[in-house]
């Protein structure tokens, strides 16, 4: 499950991006600081670390949320959690613009690892390590913690960047459905394999359960995403947006009573609650209209 600002505090807002921090954040940086202890000889060059992890990650989210929106997508918010941050971003149900939205994340990271790499050149030069040696590991830290996060979140894994690249990829060549079936398959043999290095990295067993159930999730859309595809459609009826005619069948969820059901076939009316919705959201495009605005001319 992904996290959400329930239980989270409210930092800013920038770009219309709200950007929320969980509360676990500050147990988790407890431990790390503790953790990371030894490398410095004041508890502050820890918590300036730890500080600076918190603004790499937040401009790789930032990454993502503004690749979404450069392509019409929509992302307006970030929620930062001890597992790194989550970037909610909803991109046109396209390969190109989905692709973009992922890979902007890590190619922050790209970018910013020359920077941190030529700041350590030229505090080796500077003579740094023998005059101002907690200086020096922070900058050393920081050049290698961003290294990592690069590899970590391109491996194949669902949904870390790395499998959602790769189920974007995929999607040029065997559609959505298909590509998202693949990449959460692969997503569970890569699980399996870093459980392996798991037993003597706690962290890495809570980040394999994690994606272990997120790839168990992308199975079961994936599914539904088949369902979608091969089921007939509406007659006489299109989105305005993508011009595809809505599937047939219980596709859409009701808000109140939390079942599915055809919201074409009752025109609108949840059968189960008697709830009246005005809008729906194509299954194709993800775009929202109202109902009458399906209707072709």
């Amino acid at each position: 499950m992904l996290p959400s600002h329930k239980g989270s505090i409210h930092l800013f807002r920038f770009q219309g991006i709200d950007v929320w921090l969980h509360w676990s954040w500050f147990l988790v940086a407890v431990i790390q600081i503790q953790f990371r202890a030894h490398l410095y000889s004041s508890y502050i060059w820890c918590v300036f670390e730890y500080l600076a992890l918190f603004v790499i990650v937040l401009l790789h989210e930032f990454g993502h949320s503004l690749a979404c929106r450069s392509v019409g997508g929509r992302a307006d918010q970030i929620v930062l959690w001890p597992l790194g941050g989550v970037a909610f971003v909803d991109p046109p149900p396209r390969p190109g613009a989905t692709l973009w939205s992922l890979a902007a994340g890590p190619l922050v990271n790209v970018l910013l690892f020359p920077i941190f790499l030529v700041g350590l050149v030229l505090a080796r030069h500077a003579h740094l390590p023998y005059t101002m040696p907690n200086f020096y590991q922070f900058v050393s830290d920081l050049c290698l913690i961003n290294l990592v996060l690069v590899c970590f979140n391109l491996l194949p894994i669902y949904p870390l960047d790395g499998g959602q690249i790769l189920r974007s990829l995929l999607w040029y060549m065997v559609g959505r459905a298909r590509s998202l079936m693949i990449a959460s398959a692969i997503g569970i043999i890569a699980v399996a394999l870093l459980l392996l290095f798991a037993i003597r990295t706690p962290w890495l067993g809570v980040m394999a359960a994690f994606a272990l159930i997120q790839c168990w999730s992308g199975l079961q859309q994936a599914r539904q995403l088949a369902r979608i595809e091969a089921a007939p459609r509406h007659a006489g009826l299109a989105c305005p947006t993508c011009h595809q005619a809505p599937p047939v069948g219980d596709f859409w969820l009701c808000g109140q009573c939390r079942r599915p059901f055809d919201m074409f076939a009752t025109q609108g009316i949840c059968p189960h609650c008697g709830v009246r919705f005005n809008g729906v959201r194509c299954m194709e495009c993800g775009q929202g209209h109202p109902l009458h605005a399906y209707v072709q001319s």
